[in-house]
């Protein structure tokens, strides 16, 4: 097996499709082939229910993880898509946040996990929450890739700016490989002139960053996560799960170096 991809996927700013977005790449990279853990880093735990997991029958998740309670291996557990397990969350993640404060090495709690089980997949995607909290930047921290969602909205303009600057914190600090991989555009409607002005200010800024294939404004992503799906299983012929995979395809060829 080749080199673990750890990625994940961060927005401070929430409704930007971040928990869709990396719940669907994990679920077409699994339909590739690849063998990919999904860590749930958000409290709210969208991604553990939209897999399927029932958010109460978590017995180990990432909260326990995080505050040194269990190891990772302990509170892996398969999804329904072949190929594809999930550390889950809930709402005890919330606390973990105020009990790391004061703790050493808070930062690398997550990559210190995940380096343990890293060689037993080809990627490990993590979602973390919508804040510039200690949860994120533990993803940021374990992470060798980010995946910034966004939507072509003035807001979102404002938000990246901000995360950048973060990121570009987090190299200096604690992760000097990290790097951006890419920025993709949710719920995009190019018949909207505000969408194409947007679309073309972010070009400026994070020219050749953008995935060539925009996720498209679609009720069936929006309906299949409270069906506990992925779009590839609960519309797999729409433009939903098309715009899914040509995103997972450029991806992983970024991952490998063949993407620009």
């Amino acid at each position: 097996m080749s080199e673990t991809k750890v990625i994940c996927f961060a927005n401070q700013k929430g409704g930007v499709g971040k928990t869709t977005s990396a719940v669907n790449i994990a679920a077409c990279l699994a339909r590739s082939g690849k063998n990919v853990l999904f860590i749930d880093s958000d409290p709210q735990g969208n991604a553990t229910s939209g897999l399927g997991i029932h958010k109460k029958s978590i017995g180990v998740g990432t909260y326990d993880v995080v505050i040194g309670r269990a190891q990772i291996s302990e509170a892996i557990i398969p999804t329904s898509q072949k190929g594809l397990y999930i550390v889950p969350a809930g709402i005890d993640l919330v606390g973990a946040e105020i009990e790391l404060v004061d703790e050493p090495n808070r930062e690398y709690r997550l990559k210190d996990a995940v380096k343990s089980v890293s060689g037993r997949y080809d990627y490990i995607i993590i979602d973390c929450p919508p804040s510039l909290g200690l949860l994120t930047i533990n993803a940021l921290t374990a992470a060798r890739y980010v995946v910034i969602p966004v939507l072509c909205e003035y807001y979102s303009l404002e938000g990246l700016s901000q995360l950048t600057i973060t990121i570009s914190q987090i190299r200096r600090r604690y992760n000097p490989e990290i790097e951006l991989l890419g920025v993709l555009i949710n719920m995009f409607d190019g018949r909207l002139n505000l969408t194409i002005a947007v679309l073309e200010e972010i070009k400026k800024h994070f020219a050749g960053k953008i995935f060539r294939t925009p996720v498209p404004r679609s009720v069936k992503i929006s309906e299949a996560p409270s069906h506990g799906m992925v779009i590839t299983e609960y519309d797999r012929n729409g433009k939903g799960a098309a715009a899914y995979a040509a995103i997972t395809s450029e991806l992983m060829d970024r991952c490998t170096g063949n993407g620009g």
